[in-house]
């Protein structure tokens, strides 16, 4: 206990770890309570972020002003490409998947009652009736949850028209007065804040480097999947493709759970026939492509953080935040990362001093 209380002492005696708290703490508080209306702010910077590595490479043959406008108007025609062209693809092939749901609750129903014939000593012909009423239950509940949902389009529409006015807004003035903007947070900063410093620049770092890779990760994987999938024929490829791309975002959980409605959609299509086992490896092998090959590749200035550490992140961010914790646990891991390996430093320095 006289150990705490003299570890306590010593840290809180440091100015600088004392600045670096309160910073942390005043930040953590500013996401919970108040994340969820500085969305489009939040939103904006994480693709500042993106930008802003294409920008410092226009740099050293362009003005930074002219090098903003030339990338922002890039991100926006990038921007309406999407909007206008992939996503009524998206919408019409959910559309079809949804329309398909009755019939593929059908072929799964004729198969499981197959089950008790095939393995009496396992499954009985009540559990299976079980499973299928079950699963009937999950997909109304999952039905009047979407009906409900899209009673307040309204609402949604309005969030949506926000972003879509706000966020360009946003991205090009973080962009256009990057530096006016941590000039003036700087002006706010104790003179003594060296830890936070050095905190910021790592974290500033790191984060620019995941951020950009995760962009290009996530179009790497979306290209190589849907022509794969294209090119084997499978039903909904754009679709499935894009899962997949955005998979990537959720360390290790994106995956498994990405796979299901690839192989699903597989089989009710194929059924155990080559076609699927062949689809099945192909994917497998983009998977496995993707952590081996295209993660190193990409990510070989980011501090490399250990999957225990990360599945925790994922975790405890999660239960934290919901969904976007989930979406920026790495990041945030990074924060916390950074913290702990500068905290010793200082602590070292002063021992010195």
């Amino acid at each position: 206990m006289d150990q705490i209380s003299s570890w306590f002492k010593n840290q809180l005696s440091n100015p600088q770890v004392v600045f670096l708290t309160a910073a942390v703490v005043v930040l953590f508080i500013i996401v919970v309570y108040a994340g969820h209306m500085l969305a489009p702010v939040i939103a904006g910077i994480v693709i500042a972020y993106l930008l802003e590595g294409i920008i410092k490479r226009f740099g050293s043959v362009l003005p930074r002003s002219v090098s903003v406008w030339l990338v922002f108007l890039a991100f926006m025609i990038f921007l309406m490409i999407i909007v206008f062209g992939l996503l009524p693809t998206l919408y019409n092939q959910l559309t079809q998947v949804v329309a398909q749901i009755p019939s593929m609750l059908s072929k799964g129903q004729t198969a499981l009652m197959t089950l008790p014939e095939r393995y009496p000593d396992l499954f009985s012909q009540e559990q299976v009736v079980d499973i299928v009423n079950r699963v009937r239950a999950d997909l109304t509940a999952y039905g009047r949850q979407a009906v409900t949902n899209s009673l307040s389009g309204a609402a949604s529409l309005i969030g949506l028209l926000i972003y879509v006015i706000l966020l360009p807004i946003l991205i090009f003035f973080f962009l256009k007065d990057k530096d006016r903007i941590l000039q003036w947070l700087r002006d706010f900063l104790p003179s003594d804040n060296q830890l936070a410093v050095t905190v910021w620049k790592d974290v500033d770092r790191q984060i620019g480097n995941y951020i950009r890779g995760k962009f290009w990760e996530i179009l790497i994987v979306w290209a190589a999947s849907f022509i794969a999938f294209n090119f084997l024929g499978l039903q909904f490829s754009m679709l499935l493709a894009v899962l997949v791309g955005i998979s990537v975002l959720i360390p290790y959980i994106g995956a498994a759970v990405v796979t299901v409605p690839v192989v699903i959609i597989a089989y009710f299509q194929w059924g155990w026939t080559n076609e699927f086992f062949t689809l099945v490896g192909t994917y497998l092998v983009i998977q496995a492509l993707d952590g081996n090959l295209l993660v190193p590749l990409l990510f070989s200035e980011v501090v490399n953080i250990h999957p225990v550490a990360i599945i925790v992140a994922v975790l405890f961010f999660g239960g934290l935040f919901g969904v976007w914790g989930v979406f920026f646990a790495i990041p945030l891991a990074t924060v916390v990362q950074a913290i702990i390996i500068a905290w010793p430093k200082t602590s070292a320095n002063k021992e010195e001093t």
